[in-house]
């Protein structure tokens, strides 16, 4: 079986909706007759429900998928502390292994058509000693959809963040702006300075919801900006 969209979102910071986004994705493929798998490598930050280890995070994307793949798969590293990921292996004694990852997502691959990988945190995120989330995601060397949070220093926060991605050698295909501060003054002026800088198209803007869900935020998004996006070619060639 052969990828027939992949893409890994990354955001400006923690916090700033990428689980929200990457489960719009997920529920867009399947709508489109794509169903797609959703991969969170590392997350951490847990709690115990009828004795299994739990993460908000993780379950969005599983309930967003349109596959049911072994969850030793789709997140190999699910850790206890809600802490830097670096951190809270330590505090488990876990090694996050790139290796290990990257096996994983293509055993993932292997066995869908679609894969939305989800970063943890922002680009760089330490994951071990010498490895972060923008290694990884130089390693699986995928489309980039930069998630924005919008509140004040998201400019600086993203067109950073554009930067990093860009001397990783990896495409930023889109970006989405995601309010998560309601009250933020000028979030047009802010979005629109984004639009004149990023190299990239907007795809959407999610407006702050007080119960936030894969279907409501995909309305909000237009996918078919995303060369990548199945279906898109063919609409360009019509």
């Amino acid at each position: 079986m052969s990828l027939k969209f992949s893409c890994f979102i990354t955001g400006t910071d923690t916090g700033v909706g990428k689980t929200l986004v990457t489960a719009a994705f997920l529920y867009a493929l399947d709508r489109a007759g794509l169903p797609a798998t959703g991969v969170k490598p590392v997350a951490a930050g847990t709690v115990l429900v009828n004795g299994e280890a739990f993460n908000d995070d993780v379950a969005m994307l599983a309930d967003a998928s349109g596959t049911s793949l072994p969850s030793e798969m789709t997140t190999p590293y699910l850790l206890r502390e809600a802490a830097a990921p670096h951190i809270a292996a330590a505090l488990e004694g876990v090694s996050i292994d790139a290796g290990h990852l990257l096996r994983c997502y293509q055993q993932v691959a292997v066995l869908t058509e679609a894969v939305v990988v989800e970063g943890v945190g922002g680009f760089r995120v330490p994951l071990s000693e010498q490895f972060d989330t923008a290694d990884l995601a130089a390693q699986l060397g995928l489309d980039m959809i930069l998630v924005v949070g919008l509140r004040l220093g998201c400019i600086n926060h993203a067109l950073l963040t554009a930067e990093a991605i860009a001397a990783r050698g990896l495409r930023l295909a889109g970006w989405v702006a995601n309010q998560i501060d309601v009250a933020m003054p000028y979030q047009e002026e802010n979005v629109q300075a984004l639009r004149d800088r990023l190299a990239a198209p907007l795809i959407g803007v999610v407006p702050w919801m007080t119960s936030p869900t894969a279907a409501a935020a995909a309305h909000y998004l237009d996918f078919s900006l995303l060369p990548s996006w199945p279906g898109t070619a063919k609409k360009a060639d019509a």
